[in-house]
């Protein structure tokens, strides 16, 4: 009972940060169709202004306008000539996160760095270490602030009105493209938060975000494409039976018990755990 316990904030902070990354590509990929390989070096993007600043207060929004600006670039020099190709921006963007990732080799070096975390987040309450906590209230925030600006500003909700039906919000005058932009800057800036995040569980690496990925498409399938609240659970959901399925087995084997979760739970419900209300021209 003590080792379930004690693998529980581990569970809980790796779905904190999987909701993170989630958050990001929910619309990304919801929206506009775009299989973005390159969300996972944004995450590393924001973990290395982490260790530049040494400043998690600094880091956080400093991460976020970093990573931002980079899928705002991203979208516009190359993404938006994609669109409606799923599979070309597959092959785009993940060869744009090779370059990345070497780039990051060339500014930084090849082996990993270790951010110290502040003083502040030293010590803990009863089996909840400080910084799992923080993790968790990171996201926390995170997922509020998205639905605050899904559901009460007018830009969210030209957003919702794009996922719905892109064609329609286009014929009702909504500028899709600003959308877009818009969009892409919040995901990827969600991104860098989730790389400062990591930085208080392990070390940062060019290779970070690859290790994050693909579980953050999953967590995206299985919680239906563009739904805020299936993305939430989905990442709660695999976060705690990775961290279980890893302390009872290995890294490796944990990965594959947590992908065939995943087919197994698209078997049954292959829209995933809600399902995308839309509205279509007649």
């Amino acid at each position: 009972m003590t080792a379930f316990l004690n693998q529980l904030p581990i569970g809980l902070s790796i779905g904190a940060v999987l909701m993170l990354i989630a958050l990001g590509l929910t619309f990304t990929f919801g929206q506009m169709g775009v299989i973005n390989m390159a969300h996972g070096e944004f995450i590393m993007a924001g973990a290395y202004t982490a260790f530049l600043l040494q400043d998690m207060v600094l880091a956080l929004p400093a991460a976020f306008l970093v990573a931002g600006v980079m899928g705002l670039i991203l979208e516009r020099s190359a993404i938006r000539h994609f669109y409606g190709r799923p599979l070309d921006t597959l092959l785009l963007t993940w060869g744009v996160s090779l370059v990345l990732q070497q780039l990051a080799r060339d500014l930084f070096g090849a082996p990993n760095v270790q951010v110290p975390a502040p003083a502040w987040l030293s010590g803990g309450v009863g089996i909840l270490p400080y910084n799992r906590l923080f993790i968790m209230g990171l996201a926390v925030a995170g997922v509020v602030a998205v639905w605050l600006y899904l559901t009460r500003t007018g830009l969210g909700r030209r957003t919702q009105a794009v996922v719905q039906n892109r064609q329609l919000a286009a014929t009702s005058g909504i500028d899709t493209g600003r959308v877009d932009m818009l969009t892409f800057f919040i995901g990827s800036g969600l991104a860098g938060v989730a790389g400062v995040a990591l930085t208080l569980i392990g070390p940062v690496g060019p290779a970070l975000g690859t290790y994050y990925i693909v579980d953050a498409f999953l967590v995206v399938v299985a919680g239906g494409l563009g739904q805020l609240r299936g993305a939430v659970l989905a990442a709660l959901g695999l976060g705690l039976l990775n961290s279980y399925a890893e302390f009872w087995s290995d890294a490796s084997l944990a990965k594959v018990i947590v992908l065939a979760a995943v087919i197994a739970f698209l078997q049954v419900r292959p829209q995933g755990l809600f399902v995308l209300r839309s509205r279509v021209l007649t």
